[in-house]
This record gives structure tokens, sequence and C-alpha cells, in this order.
């Protein structure tokens, strides 16, 4: 017999567009090789695009305010990343 479920247990359901949902937020993509920062200017079928790029080399302790080493890519047209390349992403420092 399945047991009800209690208010704790009870599961929500939201929709979730992945990073279209981050568009216009400063963010981090976990890839492959590198970590690259900046702020997510366009979402397309297999690419995404920063905007102010930088590519971080140590992230240092997690706690800290900012990442150990990170440089500014000085690319003013941004930065093109393949999705196939992104591990994973979320908004950071």
């Amino acid at each position: 017999m399945n047991k009800p479920l209690t208010n704790k247990e009870k599961i929500i359901e939201k929709k979730f567009n992945g990073l279209k949902e981050l568009l216009g937020e400063t963010v981090t993509l976990f890839c492959v090789t590198y970590f690259y920062h900046g702020k997510l200017v366009a979402v397309g079928e297999d690419e995404v695009k920063l905007g102010n790029p930088s590519i971080i080399y140590e992230t240092g302790d997690w706690n800290d305010k900012e990442w150990s080493d990170i440089q500014d890519m000085h690319l003013p047209d941004g930065l093109i990343v393949r999705k196939s390349a992104i591990e994973s992403y979320a908004k950071t420092k």
C-alpha cells in the first residue's frame, strides 16, 4: 500500500527552461576543459553567448567572494560556447 504524502514530501513541479531562464544574468559555465564567466546574452540551439567573458583558471575556496584567478578575455563581441562542452552552469560569484 502507498503511504499518503505529508506536506514535506509533496512534489512541486515547476517548468524549467534551462539556460534560457538565466538570460541577462551573470553566470559561470563549467565546461569540459575551462570555466567561463560572463553575462549570458544569447541561447541558441547548439551554442550560447557570453558578453564580457572571462576565463577562470583557479577557483580558490568556494566560500571566497571572488575567484582566485579570473582573467578578462577582452573579446568585444563576446564568447560563443558550444552547449555540448558545458557540463553544468550556475549564477555564481
